[in-house]
């Protein structure tokens, strides 16, 4: 069930040497409850009812860049 406004999150995987990516969605209000992604993932009823997450393997997560909040922003 997908609530009325989602942010993708870009989760970087590692495998015996092999990298790849998973692009996820979350609730907006999900992520302004936490301060770090990692909570957000571990934590979060919400996120840990929509998908499953191997800590054990996860490199790094961004908000993927067309939703990041101005205070958030890359600049060139």
């Amino acid at each position: 069930m997908s609530t009325a406004r989602d942010i993708r999150i870009r989760l970087l995987f590692v495998d015996e040497g092999s990298y790849h990516h998973e692009v996820i969605r979350v609730p907006a209000e999900a992520v302004a409850r936490h301060e770090r992604l990692i909570d957000l993932l571990q934590e979060e009823p919400e996120v840990l009812r929509r998908t499953f997450v191997d800590l054990d393997r996860l490199c790094s997560a961004h908000l993927v860049e067309d939703h990041l909040p101005e205070s958030r922003a890359v600049t060139d």
